[in-house]
C-alpha cells in the first residue's frame, strides 16, 4: 500500500471518528461535495489541502505524519546493498544492534565510546539504509518486523561468522544462567519446521522480555545474547566415516 493511500485511508479513519460527512467537509472547506469526493477518490491532495483538512479536523499535521509513516509495511529482511552498508562501518553496526534492542541514543553514548554525534550520525544513516524512521529529539521508530532476519549469506551474518562465532563459542557457558546445549537426532522432515516455529516464539518471547524489562533500574539488569540454531548437518570428521553406500543396479 502507497503512503498516499495510507494518508486517504487515516484522514476517512479521522472522518468517521468526528461524525463528519463529505458534505460537512466540502461546506468547512468551501468546496463541492462532488469535488471532496473526488480529490480523496483520486488522493490527489496538496500540502495546502491536507491541512485544511487537518484543521477542520482539529489533527496535527505532524501526528497525521506519524500515523501514516507508521503504517507502512515493515520489512521481514533488508537488501544486499542495505547490509553493505551497515557492515561498512562498525560504529554503524554497532548502532544498528543497539536499534534493533530499541537503546536510546543515551543508553549508546553512555555504554560505547560513542559521542553523541557520532550516534546521531550513525542514526541518521540508519534512517537513510530503511532500519528506523529518525524523529524529533532522536527517537526513532523501527522499521523492521518482529520476524526481521539478517539474510543468511548476506553481509551481516558472513561479518558475524567471521569476526564473532568463534568469540561467542569460547565461552565456558558455566554460568548458573548460561547454557549450550548440542543435540542431534533424526526426525520427520515434515515436523522439523515446527521445531523451527518454536525456536523463533523463544527468540520472540526473549526480545519482548528485552523490552519490558527496559523500564527496570539497570542494576537488575544483564546483557545476554541468545543464538538459537537449526540445520541438517553432521561433523566432517564423522562423515568421513560414514559407510559408502553401494550403488542401486536395476533388477
Amino acid at each position: 500500500m502507497s503512503s498516499t493511500a495510507d494518508l486517504i485511508r487515516i484522514l476517512k479513519q479521522e472522518l468517521k471518528s468526528a461524525q463528519m460527512t463529505y458534505a460537512d467537509l466540502a461546506r468547512a472547506l468551501g468546496m463541492a461535495e462532488s469535488s471532496v469526493k473526488r480529490m480523496l477518490a483520486k488522493g490527489d491532495l496538496s500540502l495546502s489541502r491536507i491541512d485544511a483538512i487537518c484543521r477542520v479536523l482539529r489533527l496535527d499535521f505532524a501526528d497525521l505524519a506519524r500515523r501514516v509513516a507508521d503504517a507502512q509495511p515493515l520489512l521481514a529482511q533488508l537488501t544486499e546493498a542495505q547490509e553493505r552498508a551497515v557492515v561498512a562501518d562498525k560504529k554503524l553496526l554497532l548502532c544498528a544492534i543497539c536499534v534493533l534492542s530499541q537503546w536510546t541514543l543515551e543508553q549508546i553514548t553512555q555504554t560505547y565510546r560513542l559521542s553523541e554525534a557520532e550516534a546521531v550520525k550513525a542514526l541518521l544513516q540508519l534512517d537513510r539504509v530503511g532500519i528506523i524512521e529518525l524523529r524529533p529529539l532522536n527517537r526513532y521508530r523501527l522499521k523492521l518486523a518482529k520476524t526481521f532476519r539478517w539474510r543468511p549469506h548476506g553481509p551481516v551474518m558472513n561479518f558475524f561468522r567471521e569476526h564473532a562465532l568463534l568469540d561467542y563459542f569460547s565461552g565456558a557457558f558455566s554460568g548458573p544462567d548460561e547454557g549450550l546445549l548440542l543435540v542431534h537426532g533424526s526426525i520427520s522432515r515434515s515436523l522439523a519446521p515446527m521445531f523451527m516455529e518454536r525456536l523463533q516464539r523463544v527468540a520472540q518471547d526473549f526480545a519482548q522480555q528485552h523490552l519490558a524489562d527496559q523500564k527496570l533500574p539497570e542494576s537488575q539488569r544483564e546483557g545476554y545474547t541468545l543464538l538459537l540454531a537449526q540445520r541438517s548437518w553432521e561433523f566432517e570428521a564423522f562423515s568421513a566415516l560414514r559407510r559408502i553406500q553401494p550403488l542401486r543396479t536395476g533388477s
